[in-house]
């Protein structure tokens, strides 16, 4: 719908115009089953999402009926198997997926995220058989919401820091601590939770939304992913029976793997939001006239236009092999951990030109440029900061432990 907004003749951005660029036809290099994975989000996306986003994210309030679409769009664990409730597509499935759901907002893809990778994903690589057929297919289908909890008030980076605790009672653990900055905590039915045992080994286990002394109190105030629900997971005395705990995995590998699943899908989410931001940018730079002409004819314009799908990419390049490795088996956490940080600095960064390029227009909701901009603060920092991963590639080009 043609709109005019004072500045020139645009149209509003509740309708969807966004067009995919492939400067390098990386797209060649994609199956058919990957292209038709992203058509099917990207139509999800322009009829369930973007319509609706700017002001869920205006309100603060997250759109909770979007986590059924999530399922039926196999966006939940797309790359685990089709019996435990997942997708049953590789890993590069599993990115242009999460890029596209990030196209749209980067909490719409957390939504997803947390649930397939931090959920799902641990359930799946460390739980017992009974674990995955009780829980697996409810979360495949949305049916329960899950959570992910290792961040504590006082241990972020370094979450071998924990005081969250069990002690053997039994035929259960007695659950005792808090957990921060928790996505889907609120309104989660399950949460994978991390915990110290009494010879300060960390456990994961499933913990149940109507255990006793169990609550999830919701974090106000955020200017960032103001459409996805973050809270608190808080445990007082919760009786977690045995069989709800993962049987073999011991100590910090079993969440930082989950990690490494979920970093993996933030390197190509990030490219989506980059891509909304460059496409917008480009389709208001064609629009908007000063001194006689669009702005896209001047230089500086074009010089930030052209340095944004320079970066852009070079990100699609980067995860496309990380894709390819990861489906190999052979992606490294410490590869991972380059790809997430790179492309997430590189989508902050595109988000701020084409904030410039959008002039004042730009920080209204008329455009998603401040929306995205926003989330990507938070995305900066979340699963591993940004100083933080660029530490795991210095210790693993030097062999130096930079955190001891």
């Amino acid at each position: 719908m043609m709109k005019e907004n004072g500045t020139g003749t645009v149209r509003s951005a509740k309708e969807d115009r966004y067009q995919h660029h492939d400067y390098y036809q990386l797209d060649e290099l994609l199956s058919e089953d990957h292209l038709l994975a992203r058509e099917a989000v990207r139509d999800w996306v322009k009829k369930e999402v973007s319509p609706i986003i700017e002001d869920y994210a205006n309100r603060a309030e997250c759109p909770h009926h979007l986590f059924k679409g999530l399922a039926e769009i196999g966006a939940f664990g797309p790359s685990l198997p089709a019996e435990y409730g997942g997708g049953g597509m590789d890993e590069i499935a599993y990115g242009v997926i999460m890029q596209e759901l990030e196209r749209g907002d980067s909490g719409i893809r957390s939504m997803a995220s947390v649930q397939g990778s931090l959920v799902m994903y641990p359930i799946y690589k460390f739980g017992s058989e009974a674990q995955k057929q009780k829980y697996l297919p409810k979360l495949g289908s949305g049916e329960y919401i899950g959570c992910f909890g290792l961040t504590e008030p006082d241990h972020g980076s370094n979450p071998g820091g924990m005081v969250t605790n069990i002690k053997d009672d039994g035929d259960a653990y007695i659950l005792n601590g808090a957990k921060m900055w928790i996505t889907n905590s609120p309104v989660a039915d399950i949460a994978v939770v991390w915990a110290k045992d009494e010879e300060g080994k960390i456990r994961g286990m499933v913990v149940e939304k109507d255990m006793k002394g169990f609550s999830a109190p919701e974090i106000h105030g955020k200017w960032s992913l103001r459409a996805s629900i973050t809270g608190e997971l808080v445990f007082e005395d919760v009786r977690v029976p045995k069989e709800n705990v993962f049987p073999e995995i011991r100590g910090l590998k079993g969440p930082l793997s989950c990690l490494s699943k979920a970093r993996y899908g933030i390197a190509w989410g990030a490219i989506g939001a980059a891509l909304d931001c460059y496409d917008s940018a480009l389709r208001y730079s064609k629009e908007r006239e000063q001194f006689g002409k669009p702005i896209g004819q001047f230089q500086l314009t074009q010089k930030k236009l052209a340095e944004m799908i320079t970066e852009i990419t070079k990100a699609q390049l980067l995860t496309w092999r990380l894709g390819t490795l990861a489906n190999e088996g052979r992606a490294t956490p410490a590869q991972i951990s380059m790809a997430k940080r790179n492309n997430v600095n590189m989508a902050l960064e595109i988000a701020r030109e084409a904030r410039q390029i959008h002039g004042g227009m730009g920080i209204t909701n008329e455009y998603p440029i401040m929306r995205h901009m926003m989330n990507l603060e938070t995305v900066l920092t979340y699963e591993g900061t940004h100083d933080i991963h660029l530490l795991i590639t210095g210790m693993d080009v030097t062999g130096l432990n930079a955190f001891k």
